[in-house]
């Protein structure tokens, strides 16, 4: 998606997605209508960029689980209640895959 010019601060100027947002705009008069496919991607950029800042902030990042962090807490109880380590697809095996994937920039 960022990629295509939706980006966290907004539509990259000259981007595919800045010509659909001309386009929209356009078609509706002179704005982008709110649930319209240019309006909605942008939302779902800016949601996934809060989502992977919270997470990240709960200690769930590229590097690996932050020490003394509540990341750290969540895999300490996991594990402990998996028998020792912690469960792949659980919710801390899956926080980690977001925290990791999200601040690669790769979405």
């Amino acid at each position: 998606v960022g990629a295509l010019g939706f980006t966290a601060t907004g539509i990259a100027a000259g981007s595919l997605a800045a010509k659909m947002m001309s386009a929209a705009a356009i078609a509706n008069g002179g704005g982008v209508a709110a649930g319209t496919t240019v309006a909605l991607m942008q939302s779902l950029v800016v949601g996934i960029t809060a989502a992977i800042g919270v997470i990240g902030a709960m200690g769930f990042t590229a590097a690996g689980i932050a020490a003394g962090s509540l990341a750290a807490k969540m895999m300490s109880a996991a594990a402990i209640a998996s028998g020792g380590g912690v469960a792949a697809g659980s919710t801390v095996a899956v926080l980690q895959s977001v925290g990791e994937w999200g601040r690669q920039g790769s979405w």
